[in-house]
């Protein structure tokens, strides 16, 4: 990527820091000079490199995505609604998703790998995200290549498994090698892990970085989670795993371990400020009360959920105090739409018009999510904070009239409403389009290469079912 240069935006609404407070502003202006935010002012600055100065903008802190999944979904996509490929209504997880994304690392050539992880990150970017924390299977390192080249802020979390290949039997149970005496793959994926952060970490000035993520509480077992925890803690990393995704995943711990999986990994001593847990649809009260009495964070995908017809409420998390955020889990990556069915499910679930407020849901995305992986310069427009921004066009007659720009955001804006995004002081997403590379062939390059993974007879198969 190019070093970045001096960008001045307008804003007729601006969602600035102000005594450690969220407040919008009417029409000012953000300079950004390198990687940071220079100035925040009513008036235009002048000199700037490239001007920004069309009206009906809301400037936001990036907003950031700190679960997804680009490959896996995609190869669920279209494919899985309407209960379609559910064996016995059970999860997809451990049936599709798992053992294809696994057999397309395999058939894929590197080339084609790094078609999927572009097609995933343009779809990142054009859904208003700056930052996505990404787990996948080590197998496709590309994740790391294309965002380097693409410009998202990226922390890629190669998963580490007890096994390579887990199973799902009929009852959803999942059962892996090491559980029954086989051999343990949790040394070998912690050292692909480590020869990975060797590689990548702090590229580009730190917008490259990694994070550890142990796959599953049902996928490993007690000595990998150990030593994963210890390691992330070692090298200052976040931690993030799926956890309680299901009953299934409940029963299973709780035949292994004689526990929930939220206290199986406050057991292994993995519970803490630094764990960000994916899900948690199957937590129990107590285990959201654990969770908020060790500081960890839920990430809450709840539309991946809804498809299945399973409500995972962000407002159930939020109010047993547990720090809840929002990612989109790949299937769609409208962040923005992600964010309305956050704030419209919760509604629904608790019967309370009140909860899960737009500032609540906007600062899951902002504050809160930069506040979870230590990094206090992201998720604010401030001087001197990193300059990560995204710009949603409220102009739209669907927007209009407009009294309350948050309200107008999380309720009535989706991704076709994203102007622009920067990351790092880099335009990446101007007028809607993506700058640095032709979106057409992106979309057509990783198509394919999905398309050859449904051609596979497993892959047919797994769908029909």
């Amino acid at each position: 990527m190019h070093a970045p240069g001096t960008t001045a935006i307008f804003a007729s609404f601006l969602l600035a820091e102000q005594e450690g407070e969220s407040v919008v502003l009417r029409d000012h202006w953000v300079l950004t000079e390198g990687r940071r935010i220079a100035a925040i002012t009513p008036t235009r600055p002048e000199g700037a490199d490239l001007v920004l100065d069309t009206p009906g903008r809301f400037v936001l802190p990036g907003l950031m995505n700190l679960h997804n999944h680009c490959f896996s979904e995609a190869v669920a996509r279209t494919h899985s609604e309407d209960g379609a490929g559910r064996k016995n209504n059970q999860s997809i997880v451990y049936t599709v998703l798992m053992p294809l994304t696994k057999r397309g690392i395999e058939i894929l050539s590197p080339e084609e790998r790094l078609a999927v992880a572009r097609l995933g990150i343009l779809q990142l970017l054009k859904g208003g995200a700056t930052t996505v924390m990404e787990p996948f299977r080590a197998g496709i390192a590309e994740m790391f290549d294309a965002a380097e080249a693409m410009g998202i802020r990226f922390y890629g979390a190669p998963y580490l498994f007890s096994t390579a290949d887990a199973k799902a039997g009929a009852d959803g149970t999942v059962t892996y090698a090491a559980a029954s005496g086989g051999t343990d793959d949790g040394a070998a994926d912690l050292a692909r892990w480590n020869a990975l952060h060797a590689t990548w970490e702090g590229r580009d000035a730190g917008r490259i970085r990694l994070a550890m993520s142990p796959h599953a509480t049902d996928t490993c077992g007690p000595d990998l989670l150990r030593a994963a925890t210890a390691r992330a803690r070692e090298l200052g990393v976040p931690v993030t795993t799926h956890l309680a995704q299901s009953q299934s995943e409940v029963a299973t711990i709780r035949s292994r371990h004689g526990r929930t999986p939220a206290e199986y990994l406050d057991w292994l001593g993995v519970m803490g400020p630094d764990l960000l847990a994916a899900h948690c649809v199957a937590c129990s009260d107590d285990d959201l009360r654990l969770m908020a009495a060790r500081g960890a964070a839920v990430l809450n995908c709840p539309r991946v959920f809804a498809r299945g017809g399973t409500t995972a409420a962000f407002g159930r998390f939020a109010d047993h105090g547990v720090r809840t955020l929002i990612g989109t889990d790949g299937y769609n990556m409208d962040l923005l739409g992600e964010m309305n069915a956050a704030a419209m499910i919760s509604k629904l679930v608790s019967g309370r018009a009140e909860t899960a407020s737009s500032p609540e849901i906007i600062a899951a995305v902002t504050t809160e999510a930069a506040a979870a992986i230590a990094r206090p310069d992201l998720g604010r427009i401030r001087l001197g904070a990193t300059a990560d921004l995204s710009v949603i066009d409220l102009s739209h007659p669907h927007l209009q009239p407009l009294h309350d720009p948050r309200r107008a955001l999380v309720w009535l804006a989706n991704r076709g409403n994203v102007d622009a995004v920067m990351v790092d002081g880099r335009v990446l997403v101007q007028g809607g389009r993506y700058l640095h590379g032709d979106e057409a062939a992106i979309t057509a390059a990783g198509a394919a290469a999905i398309r050859k993974i449904w051609d596979l007879p497993e892959a047919r198969a797994a769908f029909e079912g």
